[in-house]
């Protein structure tokens, strides 16, 4: 099974690095460039020094991930737009399936090599991303239930890192030796039970936010929300013959709410730093 299977687990403030903080700020669904300082007060939260946030966003600056249209302020550079837009799907993940009719979709990259490292895992990455499992013979597979046709979906998996000379197919017959259970490759009862734990985890914590302080509320909605994020877009969006989908859907439309409610910590959050600068 892939590497990049994810299940749902919150994350602690140990777990939230300044590279990572900043990319999840830059991919937020209604972000727009960010102030320096809005950056340094959002990694306070986490216990990340001002000095360490500003090597973060300079390497990032120099990987391509981040540009600075005005000076102090940064936007996801020309190397992260795609991928952030791919990020930034998991609210529509209903209207990026279609039914299954038992077709599959199978990538072949046994002719792309492993010997560049850096573009093998972001080859494993793109297809993490869009559902697929390494199958033992060595190509890649996934249910064929992914809206829109395959030379669309080739140029998606292209434009998150997959190597341009990646060969897609529809398989709706195979012959082989030996038994063919694609099936198999993932783990239903376990994504179902992740589904369960993130949807309770929430409901917990918008029951409690109330209580909180302002910089508790935006720090817990971050820590919680953030990984419910990365498993939706994780997710191999299994059709209902494979899996739960109606659970993952319970998810996805938990974490809308749950995203606005944490939108909203935030603001508060960043309005009250504002306001005690000019006091």
């Amino acid at each position: 099974m892939s590497q990049f299977v994810y299940y749902y687990e919150p994350l602690t403030p140990e777990d939230v690095s300044a590279r990572a903080l900043v990319l999840s700020l830059m991919s937020s669904t209604d972000a727009s460039p960010q102030a320096i300082g809005r950056l340094i007060h959002a990694a306070a939260l986490f216990g990340i020094e001002a000095a360490t946030l500003r090597v973060a966003v300079t390497r990032l600056m120099k990987d391509g991930l981040l540009e600075s249209p005005d000076r102090g302020i940064y936007a996801p550079g020309s190397k992260a737009q795609a991928l952030m837009r791919r990020v930034q799907q998991w609210e529509d993940v209903e209207r990026r399936m279609v039914a299954w009719n038992g077709d599959w979709l199978v990538a072949l990259t046994r002719h792309l090599g492993r010997s560049d490292r850096k573009q093998l895992r972001a080859r494993e990455r793109a297809l993490a991303l869009f559902g697929y499992q390494q199958t033992e013979e060595g190509f890649w597979v996934r249910p064929a239930n992914l809206a829109g046709d395959l030379e669309t979906h080739r140029a998606d998996l292209t434009g998150i890192g997959a190597d341009e000379d990646i060969i897609l197919m529809r398989a709706c017959e195979l012959a082989m030796a030996g038994p063919q259970d694609w099936a198999s490759l993932w783990s239903p009862d376990a994504l179902s039970r992740s589904y369960a734990h993130a949807i309770e985890t929430m409901e917990q914590s918008l029951a409690g936010l109330d209580g909180r302080t302002l910089d508790e509320a935006a720090r817990e909605t971050l820590l919680i929300g953030q990984p419910v994020i990365r498993a939706i877009n994780f997710d191999p969006l299994l059709p209902p013959e494979l899996g739960d989908q109606a659970g993952l859907l319970r998810m996805a439309d938990k974490m809308r709410a749950y995203n606005k409610v944490g939108q909203a910590c935030w603001q508060r959050y960043y309005a009250s730093i504002e306001k005690a600068a000019q006091d």
